[in-house]
């Protein structure tokens, strides 16, 4: 079982749309998938078709309430992908758990309860790095960082790295950066090639040959409640992010 924390703390990176569009490339593929909502916003339950004032059980309860995982898991439209909503009360976590011994790794022993397994666990991340981030790094073995090619990419990506290596140095030795996605893509401006050229030689030899394509496709699935794969199978989008989880599949015949 890969478990996977999708993180960037800049917003507008493409971290939900790959979270969601990946995960449900990976199920068609006949991989068992579990989405988990860590973002207050919960932008993987909306883009799910799903309302967060209606939502019951949640990741806020597993936090809080110490509730099973299993007890959250609601069923998607994909057969093998399943979802642990968010909802807005999750905002209020960290404050809650200020004086919780081990509030950082609440999630990961929740994980070790649950019975279900998958191939594939994603957790989508808050853009922020506190406790809930926090929290979702304890739980992964992986990080994937979606970065957006536009001038300002690489700013706070520092900081990121120094949170992940302070994670991996105190509490998760397995924890290790697998894959930088590079997102919003757009061959004819030449900013975008610049960031490309940049990031690869930055995180060399972890970026995917697969890059996502600035589709208009993309940014409207979540109104519709849809992943590219029902709303638009055939766009430029849905290619890339199938491209992309049939390169993730490849990681697991090398390994």
């Amino acid at each position: 079982m890969r478990k996977i924390a999708v993180i960037n703390q800049k917003g507008g990176s493409g971290k939900t749309t790959t979270v969601v569009n990946l995960g449900a490339y990976l199920a068609q593929n006949g991989k068992r998938v579990l989405l988990i909502d860590m973002d207050p916003q919960a932008h993987t339950t909306i883009h799910l078709g799903l309302e967060p004032p209606q939502i019951g059980k949640s990741t806020y309860e597993i936090l809080i309430n110490n509730l099973s995982p299993e007890e959250a898991f609601l069923p998607t439209f994909h057969s093998n992908l399943t979802l642990i909503p968010s909802k807005i009360e999750l905002a209020s976590a960290e404050i809650e758990l200020v004086n919780t011994v081990g509030r950082e790794v609440i999630l990961r022993d929740a994980l070790k309860r649950c019975r279900k397994q998958f191939d594939y666990i994603f957790i989508d991340c808050p853009p922020s790095l506190g406790l809930l981030t926090l929290n979702a790094l304890t739980a992964a073995k992986e990080v994937f960082i979606p970065i957006q090619a536009e001038f300002f990419a690489l700013e706070g990506l520092t900081k990121l790295i120094q949170t992940i290596n302070i994670v991996r140095q105190r509490i998760n030795s397995d924890l290790k950066i697998t894959g930088v996605l590079i997102t919003m893509f757009d061959l004819r401006k030449n900013i975008c090639q610049e960031v490309a050229d940049k990031v690869k030689e930055h995180f060399h030899g972890k970026v995917f040959r697969t890059k996502i394509r600035e589709n208009v496709r993309l940014a409207e699935a979540p109104s519709f409640g849809k992943t590219i794969v029902e709303f638009a199978p055939s766009c430029h989008g849905a290619e890339d992010y199938q491209k992309l989880a049939k390169e993730i599949l490849r990681q697991e015949s090398q390994k």
